[in-house]
């Protein structure tokens, strides 16, 4: 069976998990978490980056952050995650969902300001597929209407939009180190970008499940004490010893997913000059980091067909996410800003294709020929 993911491995992960057990302190913020912040810091050119034990968990400290209270409105994509709402459900907020441009899947950028209003806290754009949303249209939104901009970055470590990295350009970004991530910290794991410094000193405290803990190791407090709600936003050392061994191979990794992403482009132009699948959408201003690849069909029924002949060839492919608004959850803590006309069209026809690090070239050469099969 030709699995659709993988959890990258490098070789030097075991050598850093073992190190950081044999050092004796596998609570949080140890040697390995330190390393993963300096880098990142230095990769990004953000104010200040934090490990958190999942993007889940990131984006529930933005919404602390930006101070999110009960009827505040949170304007993002119904195409997305759970954990995107949920952050800001969790603060009592409504989630106003946008619907998605069809090329990139990304929220509509020209369709946000009609679901601003006085009630509006935040705009959270979706990176799908480590593609970026068009910045410069949501920036210029949030100014105009002081509002913040949290990124949802999960999949977007190492893309860009217009040469900066994703997860820089709003207050706050949010990435995931899960399993099914270009780079993961041993299953689960996160990121807080802080863009902003202002965020900085609370975002520790936070982190610190409310206390200026922080502030006790640097010794800038003779003892440390409950300022300010928060939670148990740390991760185990083991998590970022792990990271970091995939973080030194990063050059590597990113390049061996771009290849096999530019393989099967190249291979499934002919299925899209002939009008049978869609491929994905590079804008110019954007670099992506082949997070995924994915064909869209002609309709469900069809991917469904699509799903189920590849299976019977030995190979997982998978459908995406259900939108959010057409969830049962969804319909009780939201509103759809006008008209869902691509949502929920465009998740319908969308198949992933496996794709990982390590990912053999006979084994895509076997997906490739299953897939040109099936529409011939």
């Amino acid at each position: 069976m030709i699995e659709f993911n993988k959890t990258p491995y490098t070789g030097n992960e075991e050598k850093y998990v073992l190190e950081a057990m044999k050092a004796g302190k596998l609570s949080g913020d140890g040697k390995f978490t330190k390393l993963c912040h300096n880098w990142f810091v230095k990769e990004l050119g953000c104010h200040r980056a934090l490990l958190t034990p999942s993007c889940t968990h990131a984006l529930e400290m933005a919404a602390i952050l930006i101070d999110t209270q009960p009827g505040d409105e949170i304007i993002m994509p119904s195409y997305t995650f759970v954990s995107t709402a949920n952050a800001f459900l969790l603060r009592g907020a409504k989630i106003v969902f946008v619907d998605i441009r069809p090329d990139t899947m990304n929220i509509n950028e020209n369709l946000i300001e009609a679901a601003i209003t006085n009630k509006t806290k935040a705009i959270v754009p979706v990176h799908y597929a480590g593609v970026a949303c068009e910045m410069d249209t949501i920036l210029a939104l949030a100014k105009k209407y002081n509002l913040f901009v949290i990124e949802d970055a999960a999949q977007g470590v190492r893309s860009y939009y217009k040469g900066k990295p994703l997860g820089t350009l709003g207050d706050i970004g949010a990435f995931s180190f899960h399993d099914t991530k270009n780079y993961t910290s041993g299953g689960e794991g996160g990121l807080l970008v802080l863009n902003n410094p202002k965020f900085t000193e609370r975002a520790e405290i936070i982190r610190e499940k409310g206390t200026n803990r922080s502030n006790f190791i640097r010794g800038s407090v003779d003892k440390y004490t409950w300022v300010d709600i928060g939670s148990s936003f740390l991760p185990s050392d083991l998590q970022a010893a792990y990271l970091w061994g995939q973080l030194e191979s990063i050059d590597e990794i990113n390049q061996a997913r771009l290849s096999s992403w530019k393989a099967y482009y190249d291979a499934f132009k002919g299925l899209k000059d002939a009008n049978m699948v869609e491929l994905p959408y590079i804008p110019s201003e954007c670099e992506h980091n082949a997070h995924m690849f994915y064909l869209k069909l002609t309709d469900l029924t069809t991917r469904n067909m699509f799903i189920d002949y590849l299976k019977s060839c030995g190979i997982a492919a998978v459908f995406h996410y259900v939108p959010l608004h057409s969830s049962p959850a969804g319909n009780q803590a939201s509103v759809f800003s006008g008209n869902d006309k691509f949502t929920s069209h465009e998740s319908e026809r969308l198949v992933r294709l496996p794709l990982y690090y390590g990912f053999e070239e006979l084994d895509q050469k076997k997906v490739i020929k299953a897939t040109l099969d099936f529409f011939s």
